[in-house]
């Protein structure tokens, strides 16, 4: 209820806020009214259940949820996966996997894992939902052009076969749906209707019309579905066995990490345009409520939906009110408005969809990130698309999140910066200290970046460089933020290697993180603590007075070499003289 008490402290449930919150919930509430009946039908669902999911979870949400302009309720983004699941386990498994994701959406958030999931790159979020948007768009032709059932369990076996039916499109249905996408794209910028949405008057129109009419052949949720009951959902508990739970715990955590993906999304538009903050994790323990309870009132997959909640922003949303304003209006149009559902037809809520669909699939915006973005984003947006829509979109997000922390992980290592110090360099940075060039004998290498395995073939690559042993080698790690357990491995060895040739290797400028790292993996004990300097000057002075030692040693003990040469010498040549004589 975070979301609730920053409302509640903010003043904004005070009774000076009522009015603007109360309008935008019942704009909201009529705005999702047929959408929560497409998404139901596109879902495998019955058109009322969308109703009570879209009831449940916007209250939920916006009781427990972390954003205080939160609508949530079904969404497009589910489709596909909600559909591929009621087609293989009936709408009970359906349910008993929403109510197994629920449970996953309460843990993450309890894990304080929601700032995780919002790391997933754009490439493979924007190619994953216009991936869904062409599924969604080809998976309405049926409604739309009235066509016969068609089979195919493959998106392409699917446009394959439509293609082949299309020619059997019912002519009256067609018409229809395309006047309902006249309708519902140009309908608010007809004068005097610019603030009800569109697919509120196609819905209306379209009815009317079919109720006048009555044309043969038309679909309709009565004729499809019996209509719509009156009156509340009954709790209902889903038989839940453990092979039940085993068999549903892919779909479960697909539906988990979809939900946790678009609810955060969503979370962040409102954020933008209303200038607020959301809690991330607190929005996961309310995704995860209200998807464990929908499935007990009928109800099935919800999550943050952004086209509702940039309604509500628009229409003067500031508090959670408006997500339950929103909640009570869908509970009181089915209460009082249910019976005259029959007669909407199927064409109508299909084009409803199809422009869901255009608007999920961002053409714009794909197209300008295949101009405009680096040559691997550009792959990992399509091959994400790709997989998407023929392959799977767990897959396809796998895969895109795999491609993506690969290519990551490339662009850090090149940026990692291993390199040998120049007298230039150094003398223009400490030349205020006295410092005119380095003393002989002694190399300085900087590290500039994170010291990971990624990285850990360019420090190889450096050091190899150097074509003659010093004696004294300083490593400057002032700019390594962090290092991992293949940095510290390697950087041991390299120590090694070079203390069995005679360097002498001294380490400046670790920051703590990276100083308690090297204590653990012995490096320090290893080089000697005496040669592990904060700052680099005290590296300098040490260098300086090792160099020192170095070179007044190697006189005398090269006097000790030369003094039995010159002794034996001299013996030989007082054996020698006798002779001479």
């Amino acid at each position: 209820m975070i979301a609730l008490k920053e409302a509640y402290k903010a003043g904004l449930l005070r009774r000076q806020h009522w009015m603007g919150n109360i309008v935008s919930g019942v704009i909201v509430g009529v705005v999702a009214l047929p959408l929560a009946m497409a998404f139901a039908i596109a879902s495998g669902a019955k058109p009322e259940q969308g109703l009570y999911t879209a009831i449940v979870a916007g209250l939920f949400v916006s009781v427990f949820g972390g954003s205080r302009l939160q609508i949530a309720g079904p969404t497009g983004a589910f489709i596909v996966v909600l559909s591929g699941i009621t087609a293989q386990y009936g709408i009970e498994g359906l349910q008993i996997a929403t109510f197994m994701a629920g449970i996953m959406l309460l843990l993450l958030g309890l894990a304080k894992m929601g700032a995780v999931i919002k790391f997933i790159p754009d490439p493979v979020i924007v190619g994953f939902t216009a991936g869904i948007g062409v599924i969604i768009w080809v998976g309405q032709w049926q409604y739309f052009f009235g066509l016969p059932e068609i089979q195919g369990e493959h998106f392409h076996i699917k446009l394959f076969h439509l293609l082949q039916v299309l020619p059997q499109l019912h002519p009256m249905t067609s018409v229809l749906a395309l006047f309902s996408l006249g309708l519902v794209v140009y309908g608010p910028r007809v004068p005097g209707l610019k603030r009800v949405p569109g697919p509120l008057v196609a819905l209306i129109l379209v009815t009317l019309l079919q109720v006048i009419f009555h044309f043969d052949g038309v679909r309709t949720i009565g004729t499809a579905f019996g209509g719509i009951p009156q009156g509340l959902p009954e709790l209902t508990l889903p038989s839940v066995s453990l092979e039940h739970i085993i068999e549903l715990i892919g779909p479960a955590f697909t539906i988990a990490m979809l939900g946790a993906i678009e609810s955060l999304l969503s979370a962040v538009v409102a954020d933008g345009m209303a200038g607020t903050r959301h809690d991330s994790n607190q929005e996961l323990i309310g995704q995860g409520l209200a998807n464990i309870v929908a499935p007990l009132f009928g109800g099935f997959a919800a999550t943050g939906a952004i086209a509702r909640t940039a309604t509500n922003i628009r229409n003067g949303g500031t508090s959670p009110l408006a997500g339950i304003v929103h909640s009570i209006t869908l509970l009181v149009i089915l209460l009082l408005l249910a019976p005259l559902a029959v007669h909407i037809p199927l064409a109508a809520l299909a084009a409803i969809l199809f422009v869901v669909a255009w608007n999920m699939s961002e053409v714009k915006h794909f197209a300008k990130m295949v101009r405009r973005a680096p040559r691997a984003d550009v792959v990992i947006l399509l091959i994400t698309f790709g997989l998407t829509v023929f392959a799977d979109l767990v897959v396809a997000v796998n895969i895109g999140v795999i491609l993506a922390s690969f290519h990551f992980l490339r662009r850090m290592a090149t940026s990692v910066e291993v390199r040998q110090a120049t007298e230039q360099e150094l003398t223009q940075e400490f030349a205020h200290k006295g410092l005119i060039r380095l003393p002989p004998g002694v190399l300085v290498f900087t590290v500039e970046g994170p010291f990971f395995f990624g990285a850990v073939e360019n420090f190889e690559r450096a050091l190899a460089g150097t074509h003659a042993d010093p004696h004294i080698l300083i490593i400057r790690l002032k700019w390594v933020p962090f290092i991992d357990v293949t940095g510290l491995q390697t950087l041991e060895e390299v120590i090694r290697d070079l203390q069995r040739r005679g360097v002498t290797i001294m380490l400046s400028g670790a920051n703590e993180r990276v100083t308690v790292k090297l204590r653990r993996a012995g490096i320090l004990e290893l080089i000697g603590h005496e040669h592990n300097f904060k700052v680099f000057d005290a590296a300098l002075v040490a260098a300086q007075a090792g160099v020192r030692e170095v070179s007044e040693a190697v006189p005398a003990q090269q006097m000790a070499i030369s003094d039995p040469i010159r002794a034996s010498a001299d013996t030989a040549s007082d054996g020698q003289n006798p002779q001479g004589k």
